[in-house]
């Protein structure tokens, strides 16, 4: 029998939980692809994470205290190219061709998941440290306590008829999610609303205006 979204999700997640997760562990399939993911979207009731746009990694980030990854110095931390800049704009122009509503924008304090969350222009951006670097998850309780935190911010339905996006990061994902995005990718899930989330497809940043609605598909 072909397992179900939640088993592979509880599979997963035990896997993480036992150490054994890594870049080994395979995602499940997607539920929802194309069309279908776009359509289920404009309905709202999802959470979008996105990894942070295309970045310049000649660069390197250098956190030695509290605050440091907030810092858009290009000599300090990583920061988005300009690559990324255009793709942030383009993924957010599309979702809004596509009409996608969107009622919640977070993001990671990092300058470079604040910038991409910004420039997707999908409304207010919220900071939160529930989906911060692991890289610096010392600061904030250790890595189980921001895997925690990612995850049930997954879990958290939206406000009924909007989605949530997330901006963060590649180690998050990977870590709390059976997912492992490339930059720029957004990957859908759909909270349970009691600690669980199902993975329900994914969209790589080139992606987002390959299918565009039907005239009628507006009207709905």
């Amino acid at each position: 029998m072909t397992p179900t979204v939640s088993s592979w999700v509880r599979r997963v997640l035990l896997i993480i939980a036992l150490g054994a997760a890594g870049a080994g562990t395979a995602a499940p399939p997607p539920v929802l692809q194309d069309e279908a993911l776009l359509q289920a979207l404009r309905s709202g009731g999802y959470s979008i994470y996105f990894r942070h746009a295309a970045t310049d990694w000649s660069l390197q980030d250098q956190v030695t205290q509290v605050g440091d990854w907030e810092s858009c110095d290009p000599m300090r931390m990583r920061q988005l190219s300009d690559e990324g800049r255009r793709a942030a704009e383009a993924i957010g122009e599309a979702m809004r061709a596509q009409n996608i509503p969107v009622g919640q924008v977070l993001a990671s304090p990092y300058c470079r998941t604040i910038e991409t969350a910004r420039l997707l222009g999908l409304g207010d951006v919220e900071p939160t440290t529930d989906v911060v670097n692991l890289r610096v998850a010392a600061f904030f309780g250790g890595r189980d306590a921001i895997i925690a935190t990612a995850r049930r911010l997954l879990s958290t339905p939206p406000k009924v008829g909007t989605n949530t996006v997330i901006v963060a990061h590649g180690n998050v994902a990977r870590e709390a999610t059976p997912v492992y995005p490339g930059e720029g990718e957004g990957v859908v899930f759909k909270g349970d609303g009691n600690g669980g989330f199902d993975y329900v497809g994914r969209i790589a940043a080139d992606r987002w205006g390959a299918s565009p609605p039907q005239q009628d598909d507006a009207r709905r």
